[in-house]
């Protein structure tokens, strides 16, 4: 069965690039995003995991741990890491999970058959402190990420786990939000005086502090 918003995320563990690691004990408070290649040493892997890297500090200062896997072994992964680094001046700084036997692509559900029968398809996982899901993203094979995208997507999550705000189409960091449904018109008056009511449940207000 395919994991959804809001369940736990399957704990496990798993050797990786940079030793053992128990996942929710590796997560510890912080969020998490878990992404899978198809395979080590393809073109658009490499693009992908050097821009993670490149991305460090704007995971750090979001409390993001990152990790990646595909089914590779761990020998393999070695030998690819100065490949990515190289084509992207970077240095990979996050673990890449050795899942050769298929334990965390099956829990994740990462491998779709009609796809692929034997590599994993670009799966993203998003996963709050609490170690529940709240966020899941599937790609082909073909299709680079957007990891600009989902740091945007993990600004929104952020905000609106500790706001009763939502964001709408295409926001971005400073914007505009929206005052969720749950709030009443005269709450939100109260709240936030700079209240805009465009419909009876369309209201905005400028992007509250974290």
């Amino acid at each position: 069965m395919s994991l959804r918003l809001g369940d736990i995320a399957p704990d496990f563990q798993a050797d990786t690039t940079q030793g053992p690691i128990s996942f929710h004990e590796w997560l510890g408070d912080s969020w998490g995003l878990l992404f899978s290649h198809p395979a080590d040493f393809t073109p658009v892997c490499t693009t992908e995991l050097g821009k993670t890297a490149l991305l460090k500090g704007e995971f750090a200062k979001r409390n993001v741990k990152v990790i990646a896997v595909s089914v590779d072994d761990l020998d393999s992964h070695a030998r690819w890491v100065p490949d990515i680094n190289e084509v992207n001046g970077t240095e990979v700084n996050f673990p890449i999970i050795a899942d050769e036997n298929r334990n965390v692509a099956t829990l994740y559900d990462m491998i779709h058959p009609n796809a692929s029968e034997k590599a994993t398809v670009r799966s993203v996982f998003v996963i709050g402190p609490d170690k529940k899901i709240k966020l899941t993203l599937t790609y082909p094979a073909s299709t680079g990420r957007n990891f600009n995208e989902l740091i945007r997507v993990i600004d929104s999550l952020q905000l609106t786990a500790y706001n009763q705000v939502a964001t709408p189409a295409d926001w971005k960091p400073g914007e505009d939000v929206i005052v969720v449904p749950a709030v009443s018109t005269e709450d939100a008056q109260k709240k936030y005086s700079d209240l805009r009511i465009v419909k009876p449940y369309l209201r905005y207000t400028a992007q509250p502090n974290k």
